[in-house]
């Protein structure tokens, strides 16, 4: 049974039990700032950037399998270039 997915949005809806899984394991490990949009974003970025055609199983395959140092580096990466800005000026003073 071949499945396709119209959009990136609909595939992430299907192995978000997948992305849950993973975000578990990670928060037992000692990573529990991970979220699943994380271990979604590094994979569509490094791992599923070049591929046209993917199988489900091969999709989950490599959420559950992924290395978690590895999407630790990712997200502390990710968090460093974020923009920290104060926001004293919004603030009325009574």
């Amino acid at each position: 049974m071949d499945l396709f997915f119209s959009s990136r949005e609909e595939l992430y809806k299907r192995i978000r039990p997948a992305l849950s899984t993973k975000r578990e394991e990670l928060r037992r490990v000692g990573f529990p700032y991970i979220r699943e949009i994380d271990i979604w974003n590094y994979l569509v970025e490094n791992k599923w950037r070049e591929k046209t055609s993917l199988m489900l199983s091969d999709v989950v395959s490599d959420i559950l399998h992924m290395d978690c140092n590895i999407l630790d580096q990712y997200v502390k990466e990710k968090l460093e270039k974020e923009t920290r800005v104060d926001r004293f000026q919004e603030l009325e003073l009574i």
